[in-house]
Parts: structure tokens; sequence; C-alpha cells
């Protein structure tokens, strides 16, 4: 079977836009939560979630304005992380075998803003008004198409809507394309811009989402006993992942190994997980299985940790099912207490962040874990980044729908 490195990362993120800012801010225990500013929150019940603030595509990429205007919000923060991962990478396109070149990127939901502006555009000024361009905008392949297009490649092109573990499902589909022969060189990852008005309101109408207006960077707290819902975030985490004898016949600088992919439905409920956690036990076993190795050989767990009352737990007891005594020696943080929860997006910015961790041995923290829940009492390693020596790392992300999906990333000696 053909191994699978990265080569390059990306993210578009509440903690920063750049990867180098965005691990220190994620290491020094930052939060990129805070008050909308995009459109008028007052009569909402929730008014804060983690925006990307002051973006401009134009400033990332170079493309003439009447091109981004075709672009919605989703695609243009995934084509500035694509862009930038492959800048990272080294790779010239040009040069290779666009036919074995692919792209595959995940979205919970694609064009929402394109939605909601030409909704409004409807029944304001009726059918005629409506743009031409709102399909090709709000489609949830609209990221991969355009990258695909922007960069000429001819390879796999697909886009994977599973709902919050879209990115990781994404990411762990292109890895089995390389592994398997289709592909050589794949951009993957996941995108996201849902904080509209319709998305914020339909997620606070669920009762989903965190109300804690008055305080809003400590609003996202995993594993606390006082959490209440998670906080909506937009963005975008990309990858490039390559077969391993073409990275390193163009002398690449290898990130990380992907080594391990599994998913699972739990089959059960549409919003709510297995109280056991049973359905996302089965996709890191499944992961870790196919990596290879045995549940003692994961030194960290990047956790799917969303802040939400019956996530959390059930995240907890699938960890124990599945790694018994182990599970008191691993790390397991959520990098959602600093960034919010990404939603299809977020799979791809917490892999980049895993990539980080093995390259500097260091586990990122969880933050605003102040009163831990007495039904999670695993090592969430609270307040502080913490140094250690790590080589596995298992990435789990999990989605309304029951979707699970999870990755085992390597260190690269």
């Amino acid at each position: 079977m053909r191994r699978v490195v990265v080569t390059g990362i990306s993210v578009v993120s509440p903690l920063g836009c750049e990867i180098s800012e965005f691990w220190d801010r994620l290491c020094t225990g930052k939060s990129g939560i805070g008050p909308l500013t995009r459109f008028d929150v007052d009569d909402f019940k929730v008014r804060f979630g983690g925006e990307i603030r002051d973006f401009d595509p134009a400033d990332h990429l170079d493309l003439p304005p009447k091109e981004l205007r075709r672009l919605d919000r989703f695609t243009q923060f995934a084509m500035v992380s694509a862009v930038k991962a492959v800048i990272q990478s080294g790779i010239d396109l040009d040069s290779g075998d666009r036919y074995r070149h692919g792209v595959l990127i995940g979205s919970g939901i694609g064009g929402l803003e394109e939605i909601e502006q030409q909704h409004s555009m409807l029944y304001d000024r009726g059918p005629s008004r409506v743009s031409p361009l709102m399909i090709p905008k709000l489609m949830v392949n609209a990221a991969s198409g355009n990258i695909s297009v922007h960069f000429g490649l001819c390879g796999p092109n697909s886009a994977i809507a599973t709902a919050c573990a879209s990115a990781t499902n994404a990411i762990g589909d292109a890895f089995r394309l390389i592994q398997y022969g289709t592909s050589d060189v794949m951009i993957t990852g996941g995108s996201e811009a849902a904080i509209t008005p319709m998305g914020l309101s339909g997620f606070a109408r669920m009762n989903a989402l965190s109300t804690r207006n008055d305080d809003p960077e400590a609003a996202s707290r995993p594993w606390d006993k006082d959490r209440d819902g998670f906080v909506l975030s937009e963005g975008a985490g990309m990858l490039v992942l390559e077969e391993l004898g073409h990275a390193e016949s163009r002398g690449a600088d290898v990130m990380a190994e992907i080594i391990g992919y599994g998913m699972s439905a739990d089959g059960s409920h549409m919003t709510a997980p297995n109280p056991g956690g049973e359905g996302a036990a089965r996709a890191m076993s499944a992961a870790i299985a196919d990596a290879g190795l045995q549940p003692d050989q994961i030194d960290y767990i990047n956790a799917h940790g969303t802040s939400t009352p019956l996530g959390d737990v059930a995240e907890t007891r699938a960890i124990k099912s599945v790694f018994g005594d182990h599970a008191r020696s691993l790390c397991v943080s959520s990098s959602k207490s600093q960034l919010g929860h990404l939603l299809g997006a977020s799979g791809g910015v917490e892999v980049c962040a895993c990539v980080m961790a093995l390259l500097q041995q260091v586990v990122p923290p969880t933050i605003n874990l102040d009163n831990p829940d007495t039904e999670c009492d695993l090592d969430y390693v609270p307040g502080e980044a913490r140094s250690r020596s790590l080589t596995h790392i298992l990435k789990n992300s999990f989605g309304f729908g029951g979707h699970n999906a999870c990755l085992v990333i390597r260190k690269v000696t």
C-alpha cells in the first residue's frame, strides 16, 4: 500500500490566517471568540462567535475583483487556504501530471450567505433579479471545483458533506485515493461560512449554541460542568497530501504522515450522539486498526470536544471504551475551546493543528476548563500547552446525522 504524507498546511481561522500565528495563539491559550460584527445581532439570542474579522480575499489571492465576486465567502476561505498550502508545500502543479492531481473539500452547508442574499432578492425585487451566479456560488462543491479550475487540476475532484465530520472525511477519502494509486497529489480539507442570520438563528433555535453573551471568550468550555453549547465559527483548513515517493522525488519537506482512517454511523438520532459513544468508538477503533496500531500506541487525541452537554460525555465514554486503562495516560484536548466550532471546516483546521503538534512536540491546551464535569475525567490538558513526546495522534470528528470520522497521523522520522 502506498504511503501518504503531508507537505503543506494552511488555515483561515478565528485565531489567524497564517499558520505560524494560528499555532502560536493556539499554544498560548488565546481565544478567537468575540462579538459578531458582520450583521446586526441585537435581536438574536446569541450575539457572538468565531468570526474571521476584516477578511478580504484580495489581500491573499491574485485574482481580479470580478472573479472574487463570483465566490461565496466559504469558497473564498477555501481558495485562500488552498493557495497558501500549495505555496508552503513548494509543489509546482504546472509541471506535474495534472491528471493525477486532485481536489477533495468538505463543507457541511456550503454557500449559505449566497442563499440568503438571493432569497431576499427574489422576494424583494422578483425572479428576474436573482443572480445567474447563484447556483455555482452556493453549491457545496463550489470550493473543490474552483480550486481545481484555479490550478488546472484534472484528477479526482469531489466534495463531502457530512456535517461536522466533512473535512475529516474529505481528508480521509483523499488519503485513500493516493493510497490506492488513483492519485499522486490531493488538495484537501474543509471550509465553512455559516455565520449568517439564518445560520446563527437556526443553530440557536436548536438550543445547540452557548448563550454566554456576557463572556464570549469563556463560552466554549469542553468537558466543563458549566458548558451550555458550542460556539458557531467560520474558516477553512487545507492540506497538500502526496504519495511519499512523489514528495521525495521533488525534495519536499515532509511534515507528517496519514496512516489510518475510520468512519462509522451512530444510526440512532439526527442530532444527538449515542449516549455511550458506541458509534464514535467504532470509528476510532477502525482508524487505529487501519493504521496497523494498538490503542496504547496513540499518544494524543485531538478531540471533537464541542462543549455540548451530551457530546462531551459521549466522546469521553467512547475514548474509555476504546483505550481501556491507556485512556488515563492519553493527552486529550479540544481546539474548539479556542476556535469555536467551524462545523464542516473544523476537521481541516484541527488536522493542521495535529501536524503542528507532531512537528513541535507540543500538545495544545483546552481552555475554560475550570470546573470539570465528574463524568468527564480524562487528562484534557487544561489551561496550558504541554511538551510531550508525540509519535501518533488520533483526530476525532463527529457530525449531525450520526457521522463519525477519525484519522491517525504519524510523526515522520
